[in-house]
């Protein structure tokens, strides 16, 4: 029997694009484990030296200039990526792209990042007949992610679709199924074994990330929570900034029993379930594990565009607030040691979990696999 075969196509801007691509693959796995799939960064897989030096590029425009990302966003908004950004595109990975599918022979392909995405659909121009289904990893949808050659876009949302709708897609092309997370955060822990596990204390708790390239906000913020160490535990997850850790754990501010600063983990979701309150870049798979664990979301510092929009659905569901003053942080700050103070907030989660299953993404792949 040929056992199927699902290739999933990210990039390394941010690390959410990659998580749900192998949150999908582990999905998929749990429910048929005859699925065979394979996770590639397509830029860093095929050009391994030019693909780090653009994500590298991306990544300084992010922290130095993201008013000009916001810029750009906006006006390519309504637009797929042009002619001579496809053709670029082309020349980088048509070649090695092709091989690899036909090495591998996928019955599937599955795109989380708009440029595979729009490199598999010039090869589907061109004669690929592999499905190609998009996977929209944000709570927007901007015009880079269309092409006419996708045959199933799976969204996170029904306001997402009615974008898609609105520009011409036909709905039985769009499918709501929310946003994949790994199936590690759907899983509850028990606080006080966790609290044991990483030596922490039965405080009110509050998580701090800085996305998966550990960007961080303005010491002066940083080093305003630390006011509340003694009645609040912090604990900082820079990811793989080591510059910023190593300045975090050099200031005496930081130096405290109750304040924990962590570089890269694989142990988010555990941390969440012991934490009341999670400060975060609001990136669309950050923000939906912060949801699948019922913990109130405070967002700082959206990059203009989508962390902007997914921002703006969060705070209209009531499921989190922007971080805008150091008095929005003496407000949290204060709520969360009152019990019950932010329950209501938890509650409204919890049912709008109840609403979202966290295998839909998955089931609805295997099923249009059938």
């Amino acid at each position: 029997m040929h056992k199927k075969r699902v290739l999933l196509l990210s990039e390394g801007f941010g690390s959410g694009h990659t998580q749900a691509a192998y949150a999908l693959a582990v999905g998929l796995r749990s429910l048929d484990p005859s699925i065979q799939t394979r996770v590639i960064e397509l830029g860093n897989f095929l050009n391994p030296v030019i693909g780090p030096l653009i994500v590298s590029a991306y990544r300084k425009t992010v922290t130095k200039q993201p008013k000009l990302l916001g810029i750009v966003y906006r006006r390519q908004y309504k637009k797929s990526l042009n002619r001579f950004t496809q053709l670029a595109l082309h020349r980088l990975f048509y070649t090695h792209t092709s091989q690899v599918i036909h090495q591998l022979k996928p019955d599937l392909i599955v795109c989380t990042h708009p440029v595979p995405n729009a490199v598999v659909s010039r090869l589907k121009r061109l004669g690929l007949r592999v499905p190609l289904y998009t996977l929209i990893t944000d709570y927007d949808a901007h015009g880079t992610w269309t092409s006419s050659e996708v045959t199933k876009y799976l969204v996170s949302t029904v306001e997402v679709k009615k974008k898609l709708t609105e520009r011409g897609i036909s709905s039985s092309r769009i499918q709501v199924t929310g946003i994949p997370v790994h199936p590690n955060f759907w899983k509850t822990h028990d606080k006080s074994e966790l609290q044991a596990h990483f030596d922490l204390k039965p405080l009110p708790t509050v998580l701090i990330m800085g996305g998966g390239w550990g960007i961080m906000y303005s010491d002066d913020l940083l080093s305003y929570m630390t006011r509340w160490r003694d009645r609040v535990q912090l604990i900082y997850c820079v990811g793989n900034n080591e510059k910023v850790r190593e300045r975090m754990l050099a200031d005496p501010n930081f130096q405290h029993p109750n304040i924990k600063v962590l570089g890269f983990t694989k142990e988010i979701n555990k941390l969440m379930d012991l934490s009341d309150l999670l400060i975060t870049k609001p990136g669309g798979m950050t923000c939906t594990e912060g949801l699948s664990k019922g913990i109130p979301m405070l967002f700082y510092e959206p990059i203009p565009g989508q962390e902007e929009v997914n921002s703006e659905y969060f705070v209209a569901s009531g499921f989190g607030e922007v971080l805008e003053s150091t008095g929005t942080i003496d407000k949290w700050f204060d709520m969360i040691q009152k019990p019950g103070a932010v329950q209501y907030r938890m509650d409204l989660m919890i049912k709008r979990n109840q609403q979202y299953n966290p295998m839909e993404c998955s089931r609805a792949v295997l099923q249009l696999m059938q």
